[in-house]
């Protein structure tokens, strides 16, 4: 029975929202914003019986304010692509601005949220029970891992944010894809779902070694804010000299505790964004295979087909022959 309660949390947000039109099929729902109130609307979809997928899109005519209660513990990974939308909760407002990804623990709370005047938004949200998310985090070997109560504690809400990578910029597009076609199986939904919510487990939860002692909070943050800087400026990155002063920690402990949050190198993973990054360019076919060689940071096209046939098995050349296919 509780797994099937969170949905409650979506349906009284949707109530909320003052819809003047919604249409229904098996395992979807489309829900319109009242003419006066503003454009577009939200799309659900329910792949399986413990998933809710959401697509936002809309405009409100004038800045709009959304109470809400959340009545019951859930799970909540969202992906904002374009706007801004403000959640105060105890007195604290937290933002979400395009291009960020969030994951958020909730327990029984009340909320308010708060939209921009006349500015498009767009967001993909994803949502399950806390069965559900222990269920997956569960180890085959039986050693821990994070689960919701350790996650969260006493308080009512813990979110953890970071700026989207390249590769999940190309699966969350597969997804809403999918999702906007109208001829998608749920097994193609809930595929490119799971793939979302094990990359962002694996990247808040895991990658940022959440059980680490070696790391206080402000260098986790640093660190963080050291990744950000060199995915911004892929092109051109600072050295790790120039990358440690920006932020405020030598560059030791920044080589070390980079490594250790993310388990290889600064320019490691560089390397394996800006390679995240040319996938995606070379599959969107706007770029040939130097221009996408530049566009990721490669002076030299011969060095990077020899980095991308490494990393995926097949020259670039190839995977956009294939890609047009």
């Amino acid at each position: 029975m509780e797994t099937l309660d969170f949905h409650q949390n979506f349906y009284l947000f949707y109530d909320e929202l003052a819809q003047s039109e919604r249409q229904q099929e098996a395992g979807t729902l489309y829900m319109q914003l009242q003419k006066q109130t503003g454009e577009g609307g939200i799309h659900r979809f329910i792949p399986r019986y413990d998933m809710e997928v959401v697509v936002t899109d809309f405009k409100f005519h004038r800045e709009h304010r959304v109470p809400l209660f959340n009545p019951f513990a859930m799970v909540e990974l969202n992906f904002c692509l374009h706007g801004t939308r403000e959640v105060a909760v105890d007195g604290k407002t937290y933002e979400f601005t395009a291009g960020m990804s969030s994951l958020q623990f909730m327990n029984e709370l009340s909320a308010h949220f708060t939209y921009s005047e006349k500015e498009p938004f767009l967001m993909l949200g994803i949502g399950i029970p806390v069965s559900t998310f222990d269920h997956f985090m569960q180890q085959a070997d039986g050693a821990n891992s994070p689960d919701f109560s350790s996650l969260l504690g006493k308080r009512a809400l813990r979110i953890f944010q970071e700026t989207m990578t390249p590769s999940t910029k190309l699966l969350l597009k597969r997804v809403i894809d999918a999702a906007s076609s109208g001829t998608s199986k749920n097994i193609e939904i809930e595929s490119g779902v799971l793939q979302l919510l094990a990359t962002a487990f694996q990247t808040f939860l895991v990658d940022t070694n959440y059980h680490s002692t070696a790391l206080s909070t402000s260098d986790m943050r640093k660190i963080q804010q050291a990744r950000d800087i060199i995915l911004e400026r892929m092109v051109d990155p600072p050295s790790l000299i120039e990358l440690s002063r920006m932020i405020g920690m030598n560059d030791y402990k920044l080589k070390i505790g980079f490594k250790e949050m993310y388990h290889t190198t600064v320019f490691g993973y560089l390397r394996e964004k800006r390679l995240e990054k040319a996938l995606l360019l070379l599959k969107q076919g706007d770029m040939n295979v130097t221009e996408t060689s530049f566009a990721v940071g490669y002076s030299n096209s011969s060095y990077f087909a020899e980095a991308f046939r490494e990393k995926y098995g097949i020259n670039p050349s190839a995977f956009v022959r294939r890609s047009h296919i």
